[in-house]
C-alpha cells in the first residue's frame, strides 16, 4: 500500500477536516475522501466518525493512525539514510503551481527532446515550505520555487531565475481600467484565491499589510483550490484574482483578461532553482537542471 493513503488519514485526523487535509496535501477534498475510503475498504472498518465536526477517528481509526505514524517515521528515516548513498535513476522534480502551469510543459518538451530514453520521471506541485522540506528529506532531486519568503538555502546549490511577476487580473467587462487602478476599485469585487497558505495568497496579504489594508475589504472572498477554475471565474467577470502573470499570458494576449498594478505593491517575487549539488551527478537531474536554466536564458 502506498504511504500517501496513510498520510492522508493522519493529516485528516490532525486537522479534523477533509478539506483542510486536502489543502495541506495539495489535492482536492474528493481525492482525500477517496483515499480514506480506500483504507476503510482495505481494512474493513470505518476509520473516521463523520457524524460531526471536526472529524474524529473511530477506535479502529485511532489504532491505524498510531501505527501509520510509526510507519511514516520509518519511511522518513529510510529517505534520510539513503541521501548521498548513490544516485537513483530518473528524476523527481517539484515546483510551485505557477511555474508548473506557465513554464513546465515547455521545459519538459525540451528535456524529452534531449532525453528520449528517460522513463522514470516524477513531477509534483507543492507549496514553497513543503518543497524545501521535501528537498531536505531527499524526496526531490531538484525544484523550482516561486517565493516571497527568505528561505535558508545554505545547504543547497541554488540558481536564481528571473523573477515571477504577480498581478491582479480582471475581465474587461468589469470596466476596471488597465492603468491608474487603485486597491479600492478592486475591493468592490469578489476576490478569487487559492488557500491561505499558498504563495500568491501570502504575497497578497504581505502587500495589503504594507499599504495598511487587508483581504477582508474585498466584497467577498472565494477560496478555490484550482487555478484553472479561478481563471475561468475571472474571465467570466465573476471577480478578480492576484496571480502569476505567466499563468494567464495567453488570456492577456487574447484580450479576455486585463492586468493591474497597484501603487505601493511589490509585484515581483523571487524564483529559484534549488538542488543538492550531488543530486546533479544524476544525468537526468543534471539535464533537467540545464533545460530549466536554458529556458530562461536561451
Amino acid at each position: 500500500m502506498e504511504s500517501i493513503y496513510l498520510k492522508t488519514l493522519v493529516e485528516t485526523v490532525a486537522t479534523g477536516s477533509l478539506s483542510k487535509a486536502a489543502d495541506n496535501l495539495c489535492i482536492t477534498p474528493s481525492a482525500a475522501s477517496r483515499r480514506i475510503k480506500f483504507l476503510e475498504d482495505q481494512y474493513g472498518y470505518p476509520l473516521l466518525d463523520r457524524s460531526g465536526s471536526p472529524l474524529v477517528p473511530t477506535a479502529a481509526g485511532k489504532w491505524v493512525v498510531d501505527k501509520a505514524l510509526g510507519m511514516l517515521e520509518i519511511e522518513n528515516e529510510l529517505l534520510a539514510g539513503l541521501k548521498g548513498m548513490g544516485q537513483r535513476e530518473g528524476v523527481v522534480f517539484c515546483c510551485t503551481h505557477a511555474f508548473g502551469i506557465a513554464h513546465l510543459p515547455k521545459v519538459l518538451a525540451d528535456f524529452m527532446l534531449f532525453n528520449p530514453d528517460t522513463s522514470d520521471l516524477k513531477f509534483f506541485f507543492d507549496q514553497p515550505d513543503d518543497i524545501v522540506k521535501g528537498l531536505r528529506e531527499n524526496i526531490y532531486d531538484l525544484a523550482v520555487i516561486e517565493h516571497c519568503e527568505c528561505f535558508d538555502f545554505d545547504e543547497f546549490a541554488t540558481y536564481p531565475l528571473p523573477n515571477d511577476e504577480v498581478v491582479f487580473i480582471s475581465s474587461p467587462h468589469l470596466g476596471i481600467g488597465p492603468v491608474d487602478t487603485t486597491i479600492d476599485m478592486l475591493f468592490e469585487h469578489t476576490l478569487y484565491s487559492r488557500n491561505e497558505g499558498c504563495c500568491a495568497s501570502k504575497f497578497l496579504d504581505m502587500n495589503l499589510k504594507s499599504v495598511g489594508r487587508n483581504s477582508n475589504e474585498f466584497s467577498h472572498r472565494i477560496i478555490v483550490d484550482d487555478l484553472h477554475l479561478i481563471i475561468n471565474s475571472v474571465v467570466n467577470g465573476s471577480g478578480v484574482a492576484f496571480i502569476s502573470r505567466g499563468v494567464v499570458e495567453k488570456y492577456l494576449a487574447a484580450g479576455t483578461l486585463v492586468y493591474h498594478h497597484i501603487d505601493g505593491f511589490l509585484h515581483a517575487r523571487k524564483r529559484t532553482l534549488v538542488t543538492y549539488e550531488n543530486n546533479c551527478c544524476n544525468p537526468a537531474a543534471k539535464s533537467l537542471r540545464n533545460c530549466i536554466l536554458s529556458y530562461f536564458n536561451p
